[in-house]
């Protein structure tokens, strides 16, 4: 399975409120924060919602 390394980039301040609950789903917390994860299909779902909010690699 592939890891993805994903980075919060941008704020969630002022962005809806499904938006920050997926950006707690995914363990990010507070800006320039990283974190490694399993790339799954609901894993990918969760970063295509919030792709403006992140920057994403695959390890």
């Amino acid at each position: 399975m592939k890891r993805l390394r994903i980075k919060q980039v941008k704020s969630g301040i002022g962005r809806p409120k499904r938006q920050k609950r997926t950006l707690k789903a995914l363990g990010l917390k507070k800006m320039n924060r990283s974190r490694e994860i399993d790339a799954s299909p609901q894993v990918l779902g969760m970063i295509d919602n919030i792709k403006h909010l992140l920057s994403v690699e695959e390890i």
